[in-house]
């Protein structure tokens, strides 16, 4: 099935499997509109644009377009499950999500898109019609001064969704960027709207979800601003790594962190050079190894020593 109007000529293949890649073997992807019917059988292309539209219907097929040459030949199911998997269980541990809850929010419509390392999603100033999900990779959002220094505000895993505040402020007045190659599910405000109005448990939900995403903001302050520059570094790993934990991303110990130096600086407020003792120094003092965008903690006691790490504002369960 070819893609009607396409001027790349590309193949159009609908899969209810959709292949998982490594990033070298990822092919370019267009967005697709196609037939909300069980048979829908053509779609047209209307942008260059890396991205896929997921067409919900009873099915609910994927519309995968890429060369043909490109089409993997192993796949692994995507669902409207498994692209939420990372949110549903956050909501769930998090907020006391109701099965139905989970429900209502898989029904929504959904856009994938593929942003390449340090890609803007959005800028200061945009004024976006939706909203996006982390589905893979990190994200972050930052502001920069008129001198060019940059301060990352906020780091973003798979089931964040970095940018809700635009559901009522209609201007960006910060930078939403990827900080790795990652995939975003984007929903249009109106279709997050139109459900919060006929399910308000939602709208309880994303409310409380803001709030946890203050308490962060706050602890990040202190964090800039009080602590000692190797206490930042260590704090800010374990609350990244109590945040992987939540969805089932840390494994024995070791977890992604894709920053650089230069960005665990901008995220601390200290140079790279000074970024680059304090990792040096805890290595030497066998408490965390960095190597190749991971993480691995070492000695958790010498850690909690350096962090006195306080969870309670990532408010892990409904009561919390």
């Amino acid at each position: 099935m070819r893609c009607i109007g396409c001027p790349l000529g590309m193949q159009l293949t609908c899969f209810n499997f959709v292949p998982i890649l490594p990033k070298s073997r990822r092919p370019n992807i267009c967005c697709v509109t196609a037939e909300q019917t069980r048979d829908s059988r053509t779609a047209k292309c209307v942008s260059a644009a890396q991205r896929l539209t997921f067409v919900r219907n009873t099915a609910f097929r994927l519309c995968f377009l890429a060369p043909a040459r490109a089409i993997a030949r192993g796949t692994l199911e995507v669902t409207s499950d498994t692209i939420m998997a990372p949110l549903f269980l956050r909501l769930q541990t998090t907020a006391g999500a109701r099965p139905e809850d989970l429900t209502a929010l898989k029904a929504l419509p959904l856009t994938l898109r593929h942003y390449r390392l340090n890609q803007p999603i959005l800028r200061d100033g945009d004024r976006p019609s939706e909203c996006s999900l982390v589905v893979d990779g990190f994200c972050v959002r930052s502001k920069t001064i008129a001198d060019g220094r940059r301060q990352i505000l906020s780091i973003h895993i798979p089931g964040d969704l970095p940018d809700l505040q635009s559901l009522h402020l209609a201007t960006m007045d910060h930078d939403l960027v990827a900080l790795s190659d990652c995939t975003l599910a984007i929903i249009a405000h109106t279709a997050l709207k139109d459900l919060i109005r006929s399910q308000p448990t939602i709208g309880n939900i994303f409310w409380r979800d803001t709030l946890v995403d203050a308490a962060v903001f706050r602890e990040w302050i202190v964090n800039v601003g009080q602590r000692a520059a190797h206490n930042r570094l260590a704090h800010l790993i374990v609350e990244l790594r109590e945040r992987l934990r939540l969805i089932g991303y840390v494994v024995d110990n070791t977890f992604a962190m894709p920053l650089t130096q230069e960005q665990l600086g901008e995220a601390m407020g200290v140079t790279s050079v000074h970024t680059n003792r304090i990792i040096r120094q805890l290595r030497v003092d066998g408490v965390l190894e960095f190597q190749r965008g991971t993480v691995t903690i070492l000695d958790e006691d010498k850690l909690q020593e350096l962090v006195q790490f306080d969870g309670r504002y990532l408010h892990g369960s409904p009561s919390a």
